[in-house]
């Protein structure tokens, strides 16, 4: 019964952050200030979040270097030669899988 309760609660939150998005004064969202951190929030969580899933360890703190960072840089090498997004995902996972294959066997 405690998952239900947790799957509401997350479910109200959800929708009152909406709704409260949805209230804000349009002359507050047109403020370049707000702009600016509208478009650059997004790309500074992802980076972020790919940097901490990459090289965090699964327990414990710190960093730890394995295939996944293989398979970033060359995702970046990818990025670097303008390839399109298809392409940097294809090479991050070929890399990392064909890194892991090796280290395996």
């Amino acid at each position: 019964m405690t998952v239900w309760i947790a799957v509401g609660a997350t479910a109200a939150g959800c929708y009152l952050m909406k709704l409260l998005g949805l209230s804000v004064p349009t002359g507050l969202l047109e403020r370049p200030v707000v702009r600016r951190f509208a478009a650059l929030a997004p790309v500074a969580l992802l980076a972020a979040l790919t940097v901490l899933q990459t090289l965090g360890r699964q327990h414990g703190h710190g960093l730890q270097l394995d295939v996944r960072a293989a398979g970033l840089a060359a995702a970046a090498v990818a990025v670097l030669l303008r390839a399109p997004f298809l392409v940097v995902v294809g090479a991050a996972v070929l890399v990392t899988a064909l890194l892991r294959a090796l280290l395996a066997g």
